[in-house]
């Protein structure tokens, strides 16, 4: 579970991300991608501890493979007659 403050903004950017991403047609591969890219980039920029970053990828990539994430509820047919 994330505790950090600054983590959680930046699961929430990703989650964000994500389901952006599924909308505009781009499946689990890509945003496996997009989420190697995010977390070289925290990294490299020293924005949090190792450890939260690792902590980080491990609850991003468990929203990733959930696939109820990313259902796209369906309205129930109304029928023809009363």
């Amino acid at each position: 579970m994330l505790q950090d403050t600054q983590t959680i903004r930046y699961y929430q950017r990703i989650t964000d991300a994500f389901v952006e991403l599924w909308n505009r047609g781009y499946r689990t591969d890509d945003m496996r991608m997009y989420l190697d890219g995010y977390l070289a980039a925290l990294r490299h920029s020293n924005a949090i501890e190792p450890i939260l970053i690792h902590r980080l990828e491990e609850e991003a990539s468990r929203y990733l493979y959930d696939a109820s994430n990313f259902a796209m509820t369906q309205p129930q047919a109304q029928p023809d007659y009363y």
